[in-house]
């Protein structure tokens, strides 16, 4: 099993290395091998010293790893000429054809909850973003923005049948397999069609895929009310599909529900690859101090672990997913997981110490 690991600028160093701790806690209760990682330089600070954002050769090794770990991409100070960050992980999201983001949003017990309502104490959903198209297009590997004059910039918009029809199969399956483990499976389709041409042919594609998924049952909300509906009744939400923008701003509504982008993990899942990170920033300001929180990388560490198990046909690593997300739930429970991001007194080492430690328990509980 061979890891490309891009560990990246701020706190990604950080919470990589948690996450690698636990990813290993687990495998080793498990009884698999430890992965060979193959890190790889990118990110701000390393454009910051030799002017490209990501090392000679990075994106061809990553391209023959069976996965990439990334901790967290860009530094506020450090930007291209025309004022936007660097982002090599967005041109990654291109070359590999990443067209499935998935972003798990969990309500955990003695975590944050913003709604006072207690049915938020069972938020357990999941936002699916494209992530190489729509208004990312514009910002992804080639610069697609166009600049009229001094005046004007336009950025494109784009929507495919091909990458759109994967995304919602994508949806459809990932919605089937959420009811059988025991969640109401309804997949809602996320869009603004009743404005944009663009988006009536995403929700065009989606009604043809429906047909061949009628086992699924389905809603459609504009994007507007689905923030909305995502601050009034998020319980009532299983799986959203939508375009990358949108994706995009309600992962981080949605992560507020349930602590803040220290929860948020991400998959990003094509036809031959998938890239594992959180969806939090680099945050320099408490880079190397032992305050982030490196739930989202473990979490994210899960992800990746249960996508290997198919890509590699290896099931047990799905149980070591299932380690790691069982241990953060027990760890909750129990108010052994106390973040400094939600006002508690642990830094990103004892985060990763104890969910390491609860992992080695449940399995020695498994194996009796």
């Amino acid at each position: 099993m061979k890891i490309a690991l891009i560990k990246g600028d701020g706190i990604g160093v950080d919470v990589a290395d948690a996450a690698l701790k636990v990813i290993e806690a687990a495998l080793h209760k498990t009884g698999q091998s430890m992965p060979h990682y193959d890190e790889i330089q990118a990110g701000a600070g390393y454009f910051h010293e030799t002017g490209r954002d990501i090392e000679p050769g990075g994106e061809e090794r990553a391209e023959t790893a069976d996965a990439i770990f990334l901790g967290a991409i860009g530094l506020p100070s450090i930007r291209h000429e025309d004022g936007t960050e660097i982002s090599p992980h967005l041109r990654l999201r291109d070359r590999f054809g990443l067209y499935a983001g998935v972003r798990p949003v969990k309500a955990y017990p003695n975590a944050p909850q913003r709604l006072a309502d207690p049915r938020a104490a069972g938020i357990d959903l999941i936002i699916l973003r494209e992530s190489t198209e729509g208004l990312f297009y514009s910002a992804a590997a080639h610069k697609r923005s166009l600049v009229v004059n001094d005046d004007e910039v336009q950025d494109i918009l784009r929507i495919t049948r091909k990458t759109t029809t994967k995304l919602h199969q994508f949806a459809f399956d990932l919605a089937r397999k959420r009811r059988n483990k025991g969640t109401s499976g309804k997949l809602t389709c996320v869009d603004k069609a009743n404005v944009f041409t663009s988006l009536a042919f995403f929700r065009q594609i989606f009604d043809e895929v429906r047909a061949d998924n009628t086992d699924v049952p389905v809603s459609y909300n504009y994007v507007d009310a689905q923030a909305l509906d995502l601050v009034r009744k998020p319980w009532e939400f299983d799986v959203l599909v939508t375009e990358n923008m949108f994706g995009d701003i309600l992962s981080d509504l949605a992560g507020g529900l349930v602590g803040g982008m220290g929860m948020a993990a991400c998959a990003e899942i094509g036809d031959d690859t998938g890239l594992f990170q959180p969806a939090h920033g680099s945050a320099p300001d408490i880079m190397g101090q032992d305050k982030a929180n490196p739930l989202a990388a473990i979490l994210s560490g899960a992800l990746m672990l249960d996508y290997l198990a198919s890509k590699l046909g290896q099931p047990a690593l799905s149980d070591a997913a299932d380690l790691i997300n069982q241990s953060v739930e027990t760890g909750f429970q129990e108010n052994l997981l106390r973040p400094f991001e939600f006002g508690g007194d642990m830094g990103t080492k004892a985060i990763a110490r104890t969910v390491a430690e609860r992992v080695a328990q449940r399995s020695q509980v498994a194996a009796q």
